[in-house]
């Protein structure tokens, strides 16, 4: 096997990891923005109830946990406090 040949079995490997490595920022840029959009829609939506509200924090981690089905633990010390804690300002909850 010549140099040549193993450069080409490095090199798709690498365009591989790269695009998983762009996939994955893909899903955590959406993540992100997801976040920051019920967020905005908790603390601003005066028509909001809170059944509504736990509605969406529900469903706001089920489509997280699609993105990033390993990540529960993740996603509960990241994002489920800020929730909680906008839940509990916005809806005067203790």
């Amino acid at each position: 096997m010549g140099l040549s040949e193993r450069r080409e079995e490095v090199g798709p490997q690498i365009s591989r990891e790269q695009q998983e490595q762009e996939e994955e920022r893909r899903k955590l840029r959406r993540l992100q923005v997801m976040m920051n959009m019920v967020m905005s829609v908790i603390s601003q939506d005066q028509d909001l109830t809170v059944q509504e509200a736990a509605e969406l924090v529900a469903n706001t981690k089920r489509a997280a946990l699609a993105m990033f089905p390993d990540k529960e633990f993740a996603y509960d010390i990241l994002y489920k406090p800020r929730l909680q804690r906008l839940m509990a300002e916005r809806f005067r909850m203790q």
